[in-house]
């Protein structure tokens, strides 16, 4: 079949998105390819209709367990079978998913790369007729990227292992310098790059400044309708935020990595199904999100690197319509990001000591512990020290890195169940009827459970029983209420890996390359975003797209730069807007200043301070008013 016949046969479509069947013919034809198109640009389907055109396995290498589920179910709805290997998968589940790719019953494999670290694992992949090596999100093995991941660079590995087969390696932001660091880091050969225009078309950005941000959150949810999503930096926020927005009477959930796994799969259903309005989240929230209707992403907080608000704000406006991006700017902002930049690398000083004290709080002596994991409590570990988290984190990501230590916050450890009756209990205890689904389902799956705790998995379960995971999750609940089984819920459970065995803290080495060059790539990017959002005289789709690469930009018309433009055209009264601006409840001086373009600032500070003089407004706790409003 013909790659048009494969998407009209499988997704319906008679024709490819732009840059999707190009990238498409230039991996049929064995290249080594690139392909860079913005978020909602179609990456899947440049991989997906290969795999069913190509004759052996295609493996995917994705960073995300949620991002592999919802692409297998999603192509289960299109008659593809596919399966997927990752840390939460019991022994069994491993080998019933690799026996499956053996006998040709998926076409797809999707890894997670940290699996690649194990030497077996790569000699069972190499006795597979592999087609095609897939690298998602390929900007993560980039050290120039905003979003590096170690675990990456040993997708190397799987390349050695399959010289001849090629590579499509895909990103929605990658910088020339990062796209250049993706073509070395995974030996691609050739020059075979596919990039779409980072334009969106219809996505307006916005930057408001503001000293109020819960207030112009509510102005911005109350003129855009529909769907959102708020990105904020910390979890805490993401409650206050969201519980603020429900007192407010506009509907909230909100989303962070601390959450349990049912909890995550609950709120995003809650809000892709439309039940719930707004996602208050931090960047955990992010990819697989592949909502259409999604007609504003608010940043509250800005993220450090302009390639994670592309990628976030892109999340408005994939079905075409016209969305908004609006970020809110205080003028407290700019310290903020400067502060980022000190905790995500703290004194070379303070990381030796953190590595020192992990050693003393796991009981590694000095010369022990190479190839050792260990559970980790992180938060436990900073209370004991009396350390700040958020340095303390960077401190192990930066010596996990450098290769000294493996520092890793989301390990799942499966779920558990353990029977507490015997095998001719069962048939007398009493149990509901989708309770006693479930427990069938354990028994024809699990082997081992009445004699020690067993490692089970819900996903696997409901699909069996074609019941939700929620659904399953509830019905063990109810048998470990009933005293039938013991049933332990997965949990995230930090980990730490002792690449290297223990050295005293002063013989531990920093690598340039690892400290010194990533902390000024870091403060570059820092640097871009505070360009974005205080530049007031360079259209806002400009200054990103020229930040990855797209030097003939031109205004876009639809920021908040090229409106302001338009209206100055023909400005209204500069007394006109003041009084409109301090009439009602008044506003801050700040405010004011931030509704006009800068070249009016002066002319209304002049004329502000004029009023007041003359007692047409006065001033009551920083709030501008009109007198007779008073």
């Amino acid at each position: 079949m013909t790659p048009r016949e494969v998407l009209k046969k499988h997704w319906g479509y008679d024709s490819f998105r732009p840059m999707q069947e190009e990238i498409v013919a230039s991996v049929l034809s064995g290249n080594d390819t690139l392909g860079l198109l913005p978020t909602g640009g179609g990456k899947s389907i440049t991989f997906q209709v290969p795999a069913l055109i190509l004759p052996g396995l295609t493996i995917v290498v994705t960073p995300l367990i949620s991002l592999m589920k919802d692409q297998i179910d999603n192509l289960r709805q299109h008659g593809i079978t596919a399966a997927c290997i990752h840390s939460g998968l019991s022994l069994h589940e491993r080998n019933l998913a690799l026996d499956r790719c053996r006998i040709g019953k998926a076409k797809l494999l999707y890894l997670s790369p940290e699996k690649l670290t194990d030497i077996n694992f790569i000699d069972v992949l190499r006795g597979m007729s592999v087609s095609l090596l897939v690298v998602d999100e390929a900007h993560c093995i980039s050290q120039w990227g905003y979003d590096f991941r170690p675990s990456y660079l040993r997708i190397a590995r799987l390349r050695d292992t399959f010289p001849q087969v090629p590579v499509l390696a895909l990103t929605a932001s990658a910088t020339p310098q990062v796209v250049d660091d993706i073509r070395q880091s995974l030996h691609m050969r050739g020059n075979h790059t596919f990039a779409r225009s980072f334009d969106r078309d219809n996505l307006s950005y916005i930057i408001r400044h503001t000293d109020d941000k819960d207030r112009q959150l509510l102005k911005v949810l109350g003129g855009v309708p529909g769907t959102a999503i708020v990105y904020v930096r910390s979890r805490r926020r993401t409650v206050e935020i969201a519980r603020f927005l429900a007192e407010e009477g506009i509907s909230a959930s909100f989303y962070h990595a601390g959450l349990l796994a049912e909890e995550k799969n609950e709120r995003q259903n809650q809000w892709k199904q439309g039940t719930v309005r707004v996602m208050v989240a931090t960047n955990a929230f992010g990819m697989g999100i592949d909502k259409p209707d999604v007609r504003v992403v608010i940043h509250y907080d800005l993220p450090s690197s302009l390639e994670e608000y592309y990628q976030e704000a892109g999340r408005a406006g994939r079905d075409g319509k016209p969305s908004f991006a609006v970020a809110l700017v205080s003028p407290t902002d700019k310290a903020t990001l400067s502060r980022r930049l000190s905790e995500s690398f703290p004194d070379k000083e303070f990381i030796r000591r953190v590595y020192a004290l992990a050693g003393v709080f796991l009981e590694v002596a000095v010369g022990d512990g190479w190839n050792r994991l260990y559970n980790f409590n992180f938060n436990l570990f900073c209370k004991r020290f009396s350390l700040p988290s958020v340095p303390t984190r960077n401190a192990l990501d930066l010596l996990t890195q450098a290769g000294i230590i493996e520092f890793n916050e989301d390990r799942r450890s499966s779920a558990q169940i353990l029977m507490l009756i015997g095998k001719d209990e069962i048939y007398s205890a009493r149990i509901d009827p989708e309770a006693e689904k479930v427990l069938n389902a354990v028994f024809r799956t699990y082997t081992g459970i009445f004699a020690d705790y067993t490692p089970v998995n819900e996903e696997l379960i409901a699909h069996t029983l074609d019941l939700t995971p929620r659904t399953v999750y509830e019905a063990l609940l109810r048998l470990s209420a009933a005293r039938i089984i013991s049933f332990i819920p997965r949990r995230s459970t930090p980990w730490l890996l002792w690449t290297t065995a223990r050295e005293d803290a002063s013989r531990i080495t920093i690598p340039r390359l690892v400290y010194e060059v990533r902390r000024e790539r870091m403060e570059a990017r820092i640097k871009a975003v505070r360009s974005f959002a205080w530049d007031d005289t360079t259209c806002r789709s400009v200054t990103l797209l020229r930040y990855f690469g797209e030097k003939e930009a031109v205004p876009c018309g639809r920021c908040d730069i090229c409106r302001a433009r338009k209206q100055s055209d023909s400005p209204v009264p500069l007394s006109v807007t003041i009084d409109y601006l301090t009439a009602g409840s008044g506003h801050t001086i700040g405010y004011i200043l931030s509704q006009l373009p800068p070249s009016r600032h002066t002319e209304a500070i002049s004329l502000i301070r004029s009023h007041i003089d003359s007692g047409k407004l006065s001033v009551r706790d920083g709030i501008i008013f009109h007198n007779s409003e008073q």
